[in-house]
Parts: C-alpha cells; sequence; structure tokens
C-alpha cells in the first residue's frame, strides 16, 4: 500500500492539465488516484473545452485514471458550479484525497480562488507548472511528444481558423503578439490526444467549427 499523500487532478483534457499530471507522476510525490472534470450536460461536453464526453473517457482510460464528472447546466450561475466542486470535493475528502493537483500557470487570482476554496473543504493545491516560462513550457511539452489540438479560440483574441489546429511548433509562430503560448489568458483551450502521460494515443478527427458565445469551438470527432 502506497504511503504517498492522496492526489486528484483537476482536469480540463487539455495540455497544460495533462503536463501537470506526467509531472506530478514523475515527482512521484502523490498517490494521484482520480481527475474531476466538470462536463456540461445539455452539451455531454467537458465544459469551456466543448470535448464531447466519450473522448474524455477514453482520454482519462489511456491515462490510467479514474474519473469523477461534475455535471452543471447551461447556463451555469457561478453559485451552481460552486455547490457542486463543493460537494464533490468534500466527497473526495471522504475517500481520502488530501491534496488537487492543478495545471495552472501564473494567473494569481485563479490561483488565491482556489486554495481559498479548497481550504473551507480541507484539502491542499498543488501547482506543478507554477511560474514556468510559457513559451519555454510550449515547447518542452512539443518536444515531450503531447499531441494536442485547439478545441476552443476566443474571438476576441484569435481568428476562428485557429481552432481545430494541432498544437505544435507551427501554430506557436502563427500566434499573434501578445497571445500566450500556452493560451493561459484563456486564448485558447486544447485536447490531448497523445504523450508521455497517456498509455495510448487517442485518433481524433476535427470535424465541423461552431461559433457560440464569442468562441470557436472545434469538434473532435473519434477517428
Amino acid at each position: 500500500m502506497s504511503t504517498r499523500a492522496k492526489a486528484m487532478i483537476a482536469w480540463s483534457s487539455g495540455k497544460d492539465s495533462a503536463w501537470a499530471l506526467h509531472e506530478a507522476r514523475r515527482s512521484n510525490e502523490f498517490d494521484i488516484v482520480g481527475a474531476i472534470t466538470t462536463v456540461t450536460d445539455k452539451f455531454a461536453r467537458v465544459s469551456m473545452h466543448g470535448v464531447r464526453e466519450e473522448l474524455l473517457m477514453a482520454q482519462l482510460d489511456a491515462a490510467e485514471l479514474p474519473i469523477v464528472v461534475v455535471r452543471i447546466p447551461y447556463p451555469c450561475p457561478n453559485e451552481v458550479y460552486e455547490r457542486e466542486m463543493t460537494v464533490a470535493m468534500q466527497q473526495a475528502k471522504a475517500r481520502g484525497i488530501t491534496h488537487v493537483i492543478f495545471g495552472d500557470l501564473f494567473l494569481g487570482d485563479i490561483r488565491a480562488y482556489r486554495e481559498a476554496k479548497l481550504k473551507k473543504v480541507g484539502l491542499a493545491p498543488v501547482f506543478p507548472l507554477w511560474l514556468r516560462s510559457t513559451d519555454a513550457l510550449a515547447r518542452d511539452m512539443i518536444a515531450g511528444g503531447v499531441e494536442a489540438h485547439l478545441v476552443t479560440v476566443d474571438l476576441k483574441k484569435l481568428p476562428s481558423t485557429f481552432a481545430g489546429r494541432r498544437f505544435d511548433d507551427a501554430l506557436l509562430s502563427d500566434l499573434p503578439a501578445g497571445i500566450d503560448p500556452c493560451g493561459e489568458n484563456g486564448e485558447f483551450h486544447s485536447f490531448v490526444s497523445a504523450g508521455p502521460m497517456l498509455k495510448r494515443k487517442i485518433a481524433v478527427r476535427v470535424g465541423e467549427t461552431l461559433n457560440r458565445d464569442g468562441f470557436a469551438y472545434a469538434d473532435l470527432i473519434a477517428a
């Protein structure tokens, strides 16, 4: 039996949470026993990322992580989101989990929010990627074998043509000035289909792009 503290990872299906899992596993500090993801019930898709639920399940099966799905409505008032997340975190604590791993990079207000919410439940947050150079980190991910597509693009920051593109060196070169290479300011979100945190590749193809609520969503489909 492991003597390491039990942790679960806040899983978005994107590259930052995937790389945070990779780094946390390499550190061997925690026994990572599951992943927690919010899914928007109306669409059966990962919230904000718009990834089909079946792809999420295939991804976490490849990551060998049991999943806790927190289902939220659309639209979702913040108080409903916080209520559902609090219940999920309380249940995690009851299972002996003491830490939650996040893929946040540098947004101090987001970190403070997570710390405050978890403190109320009695859990501790972990930020394996905190304050790393996002340019270097993006290139490390690509060099490390991460294969990902941009699934959501904020149309205030990038044109819809970026939706569906691979997260690779060509994409980084094409990003306009002022756009974070990891999309940490919300410029884009991604779905990881391969990488060192997955036991096998998830075959996907890019379907149609839908514009909704100021975002462009590229529909990834199991290939």
